[in-house]
């Protein structure tokens, strides 16, 4: 069956680069086509979690390509198969006059298809491989549009940020190899020798809270808001940002083995859930709210992973994945018809596109917490968890399902009022608005609204049990029946509040809530600490080698020069004057000897009459 696997990520990866060359005389098949090629990846993602297939391939010395599905990646490559297929749908309505359609569409598929490798890697080359893939693919969407700067500007910082962070993965891949793992299997990696476990450790923590936009990383999420709705319902959903807490609750044993890691692991995400939680309450923009409140939900499975609590934070991610894209589609929606994405100017966009306002309006209330909906199961599996690793751990889970409640009864608050006498003076902000949804838009719409009430019975105790099996973690907490209740009754306080102070001001200071507005000033914090130092740096090497290396390259090379126009003084005026002065000599010592040679026999017996004399005298004087 390993044929199952390889159709799974060629096909998505395949077509991909196919309908990203496609030219503008067939644009007219690529949406259809990227759609269909969406459902056989979804038919061939359930039919590789029902066989669990896998595969392998030789690829470096003593290192394999491994590939397999097993219960964790049978639910992941389910998911993002799912959505891949309805973000794709809704855009064929969405991008049906654009000329550009079969590059988006090809790099929709070839983003879902190096997340699926990401997910079935069962080697950390492979891993790493699609992790990069995966990268430069959003920043080719989110730079979709690039004739607009500021869009190009915004895939430039999420790509440096999360590059920046993927770099912990090749320190994790060397920190193995030095500690004995030289196949670099993933579930070999606890295996390795201290102090190099905890190298490699560190390194796939940092991997994957960049790449989940956990603090202090998240600011990248809010830059990538600038690309397409249907990349937001993508990327924020089951895949980029879902691909660290994967990867997290994958290597749950090597965060035990270090013993520190899962603690830090479990407060980073604590901490972002609450922190981006206040971030997305301060948040004027639907898309940037949406955001923030990413971080935030990602930070739940985070939490999990670091308590251990594997098969709840794999609830969450399903239950959110559904929940969140269905919602960045809705805001999508809305501001291809509306041209805005600013709350105060949506007032009454639910009343105006109802079945709009039908799905966002449940996927609000599920993103809240509040029961029977999937997230308030979900979240208590996580909360259940956070319980073991302490009192405060729990409290601070808590408090986060709190703000998620208010945030979100924010959103549903504004979109739900009546329309205001004129509507249309908030219009047209974004974009010229088209007034009307596409009909695309209402299945996948309605699909992952249902998907986001219903699959809360995962957290139910049959289908948690059998969860539980599937991922291996049958030993995990289960919620008490006071933690239902708690949860349940902190979710409806926080959103009966944010219900009734939604459009009044915020009762917090206002040095503090322009600071939630602008995400924290994270992307400030990392310009000063770490941008300006390294480009300091740079310019100081730049110049050290200008005037240095190169200097010293410089003066050899003139010092070179000068030794070589010596060198032909001399040879012009010394070895050329004496070989001159010898050639001169030799002519006129031939010119001498040329005068005896008259050709006069009776000169030429003079001539040996003396020289016979001469050589007499000598043999005379000599004795």
């Amino acid at each position: 069956m390993s044929a199952v696997l390889w159709l799974l990520i060629a096909l998505p990866l395949g077509a991909g680069a196919v309908l990203a060359l496609t030219g503008p005389r067939r644009n007219r098949l690529v949406p259809a086509a990227g759609a269909a090629v969406a459902a056989v990846v979804l038919g061939a993602a359930i039919a590789a979690a029902v066989t669990r297939p896998a595969a392998s391939a030789p690829l470096f010395a003593g290192m394999e390509a491994g590939l397999a599905v097993d219960g964790l990646s049978a639910v992941m490559v389910v998911t993002v198969a799912a959505v891949t297929l309805a973000v794709l749908v809704f855009a064929t309505g969405e991008f049906a006059a654009d000329e550009n359609r079969g590059r988006f569409f090809g790099l929709m598929l070839l983003f879902a298809g190096a997340m699926l490798v990401t997910v079935t890697a069962t080697t950390l080359p492979l891993l790493l491989m699609a992790w990069e893939v995966m990268g430069a693919a959003s920043w080719a969407l989110i730079g979709y549009r690039w004739r607009r700067p500021e869009r190009a500007e915004a895939a430039d910082v999420a790509f440096l940020t999360t590059r920046a962070a993927d770099l912990g993965l090749y320190l994790a891949a060397g920190a193995a190899v030095a500690g004995g793992v030289g196949s670099l299997r993933l579930d070999a990696l606890p295996n390795a020798a201290s102090p190099w476990l905890h190298v490699a450790t560190a390194g796939i923590v940092v991997a994957a809270l960049g790449k989940s936009a956990q603090m202090p990383f998240s600011f990248w999420l809010s830059r990538a808001m600038q690309g397409p709705s249907p990349v937001s319902a993508l990327l924020h959903s089951a895949t980029m940002v879902a691909a660290g807490a994967y990867l997290l609750l994958r290597l749950v044993p090597l965060l035990d083995a270090t013993r520190w890691a899962g603690p830090a692991v479990a407060w980073a995400g604590a901490v972002t859930a609450l922190a981006l939680g206040l971030v997305a309450v301060a948040q004027t923009d639907l898309k940037q709210l949406l955001a923030a409140s990413t971080s935030a939900q990602i930070g739940f499975m985070v939490l999990a992973a670091g308590s251990g609590g594997v098969a709840g934070g794999t609830t969450q991610l399903v239950a959110h994945a559904a929940t969140k894209s269905g919602l960045f589609l809705a805001a999508g929606a809305w501001l291809t018809a509306l041209g805005t994405r600013q709350l105060p100017a949506l007032r009454g966009a639910a009343r105006r596109y109802r079945p709009v306002g039908a799905a966002f309006t449940v996927g609000a209330l599920t993103l809240a917490g509040l029961p029977p909906l999937s997230l308030w199961a979900a979240k208590d599996e996580v909360l259940a968890a956070a319980r073991t690793g302490g009192t405060a751990l729990y409290a601070a889970g808590l408090a986060a399902a709190a703000v998620a409640a208010v945030y979100s009864v924010k959103a549903v608050r504004y979109v739900t009022r009546p329309l205001p006498e004129t509507p249309q003076a908030g219009y047209d902000t974004e974009q010229r608005g088209t007034r009307r949804v596409a009909r695309t838009a209402s299945a996948p719409l309605f699909a992952l609204t249902l998907a986001a009430a219903v699959l809360g019975v995962l957290a139910l105790p049959g289908p948690a049990s059998w969860l539980k099996r599937l991922v291996g973690a049958r030993g995990e907490p289960s919620p008490a029946p006071w933690e239902l209740g708690l949860s349940a009754g902190v979710a409806f306080a926080a959103a009966g509040l944010a219900w009734r102070c939604a459009s009044g001001p915020a009762p917090v200071p206002r040095a503090a809530a322009r600071a939630a507005h602008g995400w924290l000033y994270l992307e400030q914090a990392a310009r000063t600490v770490v941008a300006r130092p390294v480009l300091g740096l740079a310019r100081t090497l730049a110049a050290f080698d200008d005037r240095v290396v190169d200097g010293a390259v410089r003066r050899t090379a003139r010092g070179g020069l000068a030794t070589a126009r010596l060198a032909r003084r001399l040879d012009d005026g010394v070895v050329d004057g004496a070989v001159r002065a010898v050639a001169a000599s030799l002519r006129r010592l031939g010119r001498w000897a040329r005068r005896p040679q008259t050709g006069l026999l009776h000169q030429y017996y003079a001539q040996a009459a003396v020289g016979f004399l001469v050589l007499v005298l000598i043999v005379l004087l000599v004795r």
